[in-house]
């Protein structure tokens, strides 16, 4: 029982798992995973990509094919959800429609027969942490959409399990009410110092809300780190892709120096990049941010493109060019009104600059 108490140790670790559901299909596919105690880790990927199956899997609603699933040192694949002891927050909510807002959190804490006054505390603390100390006495119907979805986190929070787990709970809400909650969720889980597992296909509340996001696809993990550095340095072009926006330019290695390449583009313009997953002599995707190409300066080292203005769309702290370029290539670039030069029209020609710093030698991706 010493993983209990060791807080180095992973909270949960998944080894080797693997799921099918029809014996030839991996949903999940050798999936190696620590999760780390009282961090907020997100599962991001695609509909399919098999990061509600983990979640599922972590619950005890699914059974793993393969593998191993341990909680605190503890192997939990055969052990039944209910006594998990697991916090779970699902999109719909799932309160019950018959009960008041308070029958609904006493329902958990009598399941675990704590006595009544015990009861009584903890549905009154958890009404507090999510600021409905008035509406014990409604009904679920009679809340809004947002009040709905705290009365449910109280509900997975009101037994002070260690880990809750979180199933694109914020997908009913509306843009502005969704990030309010996005803050309120995240803030609740620092102060309470609880592990968070948070499944959503929602890339900025992944890289709002996350300590760390673990992006997947087809059953595997393509890459897990934190939100700064999935963003900065993806390892594949999937991750580049999937995460934000991106602009992407195909060519060919022709020089690697370490952390550095070249790579002649299909046009016959060379362009210096980080290396990322790619070899000397072999095809490589160029990826770029579009807040990270320049529209002004001539820094020494810095690749040069020459580009056609197509649309200029303004948005406020921010214009949107989309420009053509090496070819035929479209281009999307974002940078502060304050920068840029407000004659500019579509048929302009431009200068474009990449530093190599920002600039990712990926994969290509294989065509389906």
């Amino acid at each position: 029982m010493e993983a209990v108490h060791n807080r180095q140790a992973p909270h949960v670790s998944f080894r080797n798992v693997q799921k099918t559901y029809d014996g030839e299909t991996l949903i999940v596919r050798d999936l190696n995973l620590d999760i780390r105690r009282g961090e907020f880790l997100t599962l991001l990927g695609p509909s399919g990509s098999g990061k509600t199956t983990c979640l599922m899997m972590l619950a005890g609603f699914e059974t793993p094919t393969g593998g191993e699933i341990r909680l605190d040192g503890e192997v939990i694949n055969r052990v039944p959800p209910y006594r998990r002891n697991i916090g779970m927050v699902f999109q719909n909510y799932a309160l019950f429609p018959h009960m008041t807002v308070a029958d609904n959190l006493r329902f958990p804490l009598r399941v675990r027969k704590l006595a009544p006054s015990e009861v009584e505390a903890r549905v009154k603390r958890a009404l507090d942490m999510v600021q409905l100390e008035a509406f014990g006495s409604r009904y679920p119907q009679q809340l809004s959409g947002g009040q709905q979805q705290r009365i449910a986190l109280a509900r997975a929070l009101v037994f002070d399990p260690q880990l809750v787990l979180m199933d694109e709970p914020l997908g009913a809400l509306d843009k502005n009410l969704r990030e309010r909650m996005q803050l309120e969720i995240k803030h609740i889980q620092q102060k309470l110092g609880i592990t968070v597992v948070f499944v959503t296909h929602d890339q900025s509340e992944a890289l709002t809300m996350s300590d760390r996001i673990a992006v997947f696809n087809q059953g595997v993990i393509q890459q897990i780190d934190a939100p700064e550095a999935l963003y900065e340095y993806p390892t594949n072009s999937f991750v580049a892709d999937f995460i934000g926006e991106n602009n992407a330019l195909d060519g060919t290695v022709v020089a690697v120096a370490g952390e550095e390449c070249e790579v002649r583009l299909d046009c016959g313009t060379v362009l210096r990049a980080r290396t990322g997953n790619v070899g000397a002599g072999g095809r490589a995707r160029i990826a770029v941010r579009p807040e990270r190409v320049q529209l002004a300066g001539e820094a020494e080292g810095t690749n040069r493109l020459d580009a056609t203005v197509r649309e200029l769309i303004y948005l406020g702290d921010q214009i949107r060019l989309r420009v053509e370029l090496a070819g035929k290539h479209e281009f999307t670039i974002k940078a502060p009104v304050s920068q840029l030069d407000r004659s500019l029209r579509p048929g302009d020609a431009i200068r474009l600059g990449l530093d190599p710093a920002h600039t990712r030698a990926l994969d290509v991706p294989a065509a389906h």
